[in-house]
């Protein structure tokens, strides 16, 4: 494999610095889901730790840093799960965060951010505005910006995962992971290109936030003027470059779903294996929802990557009537 920016000794050592509570999160096959979908499904859970995301990987590695340098406050732009996590390892390791959001992010995630203790500045606009927010504080107030996937650590954080499927799952034939900003797919996709070579790892992003899956697809970055999804942690506009150049090193294919599909998949994790999720876990399951041919007779593990969802907007999505396959 060529070299991306990620180096798996490194995500080792991350291990070693993220909170344990974190670490290890459920990985099980769900065999209630496999009639429907007509593939071995493995879940991998990481809703279940204090911020319901798998987003505080990363963070612990950027704070335990932060620490270690002395720096007083550091700042971040976020969906809603990055700052939560964030915010939750600088309360525990010392650094002041300011996270930057937009104001029309789910409540359930920016009330969770005030309620650990950072301050929170919110924009008129999308994740990508509050990007520029984000970085504008940095420079005036001298302070660290995390920029989610293109600081390194965040990759790491994430990239832990990948080894907890290496070494708990006997075999596998393909991951299916979210798609977003990239933190997520590089750092797993890396560790399965690197000690898994055979697994078929690819990334699924909502039909109406496309960029990354578009500039995968292109070998270049691509960006959009708008999104138009209910799966809020993954709809961003700018690619980074440098996440492009690591995805194009692991990724072997990125899809796009419907919405319908992403709903549907919320339903089955719900109806099926009992899970509250956000829109952006359900990628995986709406993946083979669109292609069942392709992953029929497979063992396919899918990360349900967040459980941050608003319950009134959740239940309009879902309804309460059962999904069964066809």
């Amino acid at each position: 494999m060529q070299e991306t920016r990620l180096d798996t000794a490194r995500i080792r050592a991350a291990r070693r610095v993220i909170d344990p509570v974190f670490l290890d999160t459920p990985l099980y096959r769900c065999e209630a889901l496999e009639r429907d979908l007509g593939c071995t499904v493995s879940i991998k859970l990481e809703t279940v730790n204090p911020v319901r995301s798998f987003k505080a990987r990363g963070t612990e590695v950027v704070a335990s840093l932060l620490a270690g340098d002395g720096s007083s406050a550091v700042v971040c732009a976020s969906a809603g799960n990055l700052g939560q996590a964030l915010a939750w390892s600088g309360r525990g390791r010392g650094p002041d965060v300011t996270v930057v959001a937009s104001r029309f992010a789910p409540a359930v995630k920016l009330d969770r951010i005030r309620a650990l203790d950072a301050r929170l500045e919110l924009v008129d606009g999308d994740f990508d505005m509050a990007r520029e927010r984000a970085a504008a504080i940095a420079r005036h107030d001298g302070i660290r910006l995390v920029e989610d996937s293109l600081d390194i650590e965040t990759c790491e954080g994430a990239a832990t995962i990948g080894l907890e499927l290496v070494d708990t799952v006997p075999s596998f034939d393909a991951v299916l992971i979210a798609l977003g900003g990239g933190a997520l797919a590089t750092g797993v996709g890396h560790v399965v290109k690197a000690l898994a070579p055979e697994v078929e790892v690819i990334c699924v992003q909502p039909l109406g936030a496309p960029a990354m899956t578009h500039s995968w697809r292109q070998r270049r970055v691509v960006t959009t003027d708008s999104t138009d999804t209910i799966a809020d942690g993954v709809a961003g506009r700018c690619p980074i470059p440098a996440v492009l150049d690591d995805l194009l090193l692991v990724a072997d294919d990125a899809v796009l779903v419907q919405e319908a599909s992403i709903i549907a998949g919320m339903r089955m994790l719900l109806d099926h294996a009992g899970l509250v999720v956000e829109p952006s876990a359900a990628l995986g399951i709406a993946a083979i929802l669109e292609d069942r041919d392709r992953f029929a007779g497979r063992h396919v593990v899918t990360i349900v990557c967040g459980g941050n969802v608003d319950m009134d907007a959740y239940h309009r999505w879902v309804g309460t009537a059962p999904v069964h396959g066809s």
